[in-house]
């Protein structure tokens, strides 16, 4: 289930769900363990005992990320099953999962305990919700969540297919959805959290729905969002 994708970095496959107006969405999640054998979970997926399992045997499970506010469907259960991991939310998700102990608020400044192990920087301006974007230094790895979609021709039927198309989620190549880059309201935020990101020394890239890219990865991301980068 899960699958090593570098040097102390593995995801696993859950589910499909159904979100707005039906469409359907694959999930996926990432787990990263720290130095000391802390695990860190982004967008934990579906729990089953099968995954507690294999997670176990990595380390013990210390942090659980929601990377924006779409993704918080399963932390509730993750959250019951290992009570003293610590919750970091994204922009947002206090205000829509009440139910949800949130420990800490990401924001620009590190997190002091993965602090020389992975860093972060937050897609601020865009309305449908702000992201947080991850950066592996050990196997080189930004992590991505909705910001970037790609899917196989024919996941969708009917209208929706011709919406995915049109939004660019079933393009040649991962990229921004024309709705995200719609929606990005204050660029000049979105370009400042830009710079940072294109910084980074980006080998590979991993993304919620669609598929990893294994090779050459900043500059697929200078690709992924030219289209912000240019003035206007």
């Amino acid at each position: 289930m899960l699958k090593e994708f570098g040097p102390n970095i593995w995801i696993a496959d859950g589910p499909t769900v159904t979100a707005t107006a039906g469409f359907h969405y694959p999930t996926r999640m990432a787990v990263i363990r720290l130095a000391n054998s802390d695990l860190v979970l982004w967008s934990p997926t579906a729990l089953t005992d099968d995954l507690c399992a294999e997670v176990e045997t990595l380390g013990a499970v210390r942090y659980l990320v929601p990377p924006n506010s779409l993704h918080h469907s399963f932390l509730g259960d993750w959250q019951r099953v290992y009570p003293d991991a610590r919750v970091c939310a994204p922009p947002g998700l206090r205000e829509k999962r009440n139910d949800i102990r949130c420990d800490a608020d990401f924001s620009d400044r590190p997190i002091a305990a993965w602090a020389g192990e992975i860093d972060h920087a937050i897609m601020w301006g865009n309305r449908i919700t702000t992201e947080v974007i991850f950066f592996h230094r050990q196997s080189g790895t930004a992590i991505f969540t909705d910001l970037i979609q790609q899917f196989p021709r024919g996941w969708f039927r009917g209208w929706r297919a011709l919406v995915a198309r049109l939004d660019l989620m079933t393009a040649a190549e991962p990229t921004v959805p024309r709705k995200f880059r719609a929606a990005f309201t204050n660029r000049r935020a979105a370009r400042e959290s830009l710079r940072r990101i294109l910084a980074w020394p980006t080998e590979k890239v991993i993304i919620a729905h669609g598929p990893p890219i294994t090779h050459h990865g900043q500059a697929f991301l200078r690709r992924a969002f030219r289209w912000l980068a240019e003035k206007g």
